[in-house]
């Protein structure tokens, strides 16, 4: 069997676990970057795409609502639901090579190399957990080797889901923009973001 490191995963995954860390009780329905939606459903939006990943990839179940419509409803167990939904996505792509052309992905184009495949996977635990992060005052996640990393996967997936309202349009770059705040204009995101 295969077991491949995806470091760029791993770090995602855990900005998006420390964040759900810092989040404070009073703190989970609050507004984000995402516009409309409260940090909860940012967060079951995250868990759901990370198991949508480990589905695709394994052909086990889905996430058991709607990514896009998350319902908003309190989450007993943040930490725990946030573990067992990146641990779901990190177990399925272990098992899949490094070299590999062609890996099942829930976004379109539906199958990506393997290293693009786990740079969609990344970029959405990533940008979450900025928004997780922002909107409850946390300090930003995003090491700069990340964004880089990331904003390559990011302009091979993100167009086409534009259309789609998955992401606004891109903001134009700034003078001094470093590699973070590079991804999230890129994603539609303002770096400078407060509710």
């Amino acid at each position: 069997m295969t077991t491949t490191a995806w470091p760029l995963l791993a770090e995602a995954h855990d900005a998006l676990l420390n964040a759900v860390k810092g989040v404070g009780d009073d703190q989970w329905q609050l507004p984000t970057p995402c516009d409309q939606w409260t940090v909860t459903q940012v967060l079951q939006h995250a868990a759901g795409d990370q198991i949508g990943f480990a589905a695709a990839l394994t052909g086990g179940d889905g996430p058991d609502e709607n990514p896009f419509a998350p319902s908003g409803t309190a989450i007993a167990d943040p930490i725990s639901y946030t573990a067992a939904a990146t641990g779901a996505a990190a177990e399925a792509w272990a098992g899949v090579a490094a070299d590999a052309e062609a890996v099942p992905v829930p976004v379109p184009p539906n199958s990506l190399d393997a290293v693009t495949g786990v740079g969609a996977c990344a970029l959405d635990a990533a940008v979450h957990a900025w928004d997780i992060a922002k909107a409850t005052g946390q300090d930003q996640p995003l090491s700069e080797e990340a964004a880089t990393a990331i904003l390559i996967a990011a302009k091979q997936i993100v167009e086409p889901l534009r259309a789609w309202g998955a992401y606004a349009p891109a903001l134009e770059p700034q003078d001094g923009d470093d590699a973070v705040a590079a991804l999230l204009r890129y994603l539609g995101r303002d770096p400078e973001w407060t509710a």
